[in-house]
């Protein structure tokens, strides 16, 4: 009896066996329409893919084209006459000054036969300063260290005859001048650069500027012309030059740093007696600035239009 309750419970367990699915912990699930491979993790957040630089580069916009803009100029003569830089190659002497094309590498026998005939007035490793910048049709003029051309006055060319014998004209008390360079640098002891553009010259910023004249100056290795005395300056002064305007009180040097040299000057006498003379910066009628000076401080800021 007690065998065959042995082989009999023997034969139940073989069946068992051979039956997975009825095993409580084998039982297999209906497929879901959303399985996952067993190899692979399910992300919690969504995934965002980076283009591919080309493609960015492709598809952001373009920089602005067209001529050189009014408001573009007077931040050129702002932001650039005046600065300093190191110079990375000679610039020739002479008023003819030297012709590079911005879309074509410097050619250096041209630049090296300047050189002999005309001697460099500024040399390798210098530091420069920029101190007028022309404007032309393809062309921008670039003067370093009160440049190669010598700076007339119409004043210096104009006689009036009187019986065959002439004499100067008198100074009249109202005069427009432009400023000729650094203090100790006489006109024409500098070199002349000039940017030749293929057409118009195109609408740039400042920093662009730079890098069209970055073959032959350096402007990362000099700091700013207003820099290195700026912070000894009285707090609403620093404050002024940085947010790039004037106020009452200045003198030239602080007004230069805070909006650089202006488009031209105008010097009077007032109804005093006092020598005055006004900075313009702009043209109307867009925005222009006027700023006077009374003796060597600024008495008056006016802007127009309001």
């Amino acid at each position: 009896m007690f065998y065959r309750f042995f082989i009999s419970a023997a034969l139940v367990m073989f069946a068992y066996a051979d039956l997975p699915q009825l095993a409580p912990h084998r039982l297999v699930e209906p497929a879901s329409p959303y399985s996952f491979p067993s190899s692979e993790s399910i992300r919690l957040f969504p995934v965002f893919v980076t283009a591919d630089p080309q493609t960015q580069a492709s598809a952001a916009p373009a920089p602005k084209n067209g001529p050189l803009q009014e408001t573009s100029k007077l931040d050129l003569i702002r932001f650039v006459s005046g600065e300093y830089a190191k110079a990375r190659k000679p610039v020739p002497g002479g008023k003819e000054g030297f012709i590079f094309y911005i879309d074509k590498p410097v050619d250096e026998s041209m630049l090296e036969r300047a050189v002999v005939n005309h001697g460099a007035a500024v040399n390798t490793g210098d530091s420069v300063q920029v101190t007028k910048l022309d404007f032309h049709d393809r062309t921008i003029i670039v003067d370093l260290n009160g440049g190669g051309r010598p700076k007339k006055h119409w004043r210096d060319r104009v006689s009036i005859g009187m019986g065959g014998v002439p004499y100067p004209v008198d100074q009249p008390t109202t005069s427009t001048t432009q400023d000729q360079g650094p203090p100790g640098l006489q006109p024409g002891s500098g070199g002349t650069l000039i940017l030749q553009f293929p057409k118009t010259i195109p609408d740039m910023t400042p920093e662009q500027l730079k890098q069209f004249l970055s073959p032959f100056l350096d402007f990362s290795k000099e700091h700013s012309a207003s820099v290195h005395w700026i912070d000894t300056l009285p707090p609403e002064k620093k404050k002024a030059i940085t947010e790039r305007h004037a106020i009452l009180g200045m003198d030239k040097d602080e007004v230069v740093a805070a909006m650089g040299k202006p488009d031209r000057k105008i010097r009077e006498r007032d109804a005093s007696g006092y020598d005055t003379e006004d900075w313009i910066y702009g043209h109307p009628p867009d925005k222009t600035i006027f700023v006077k000076f009374t003796g060597e401080r600024v008495t008056s800021i006016k802007q127009y239009p309001q």
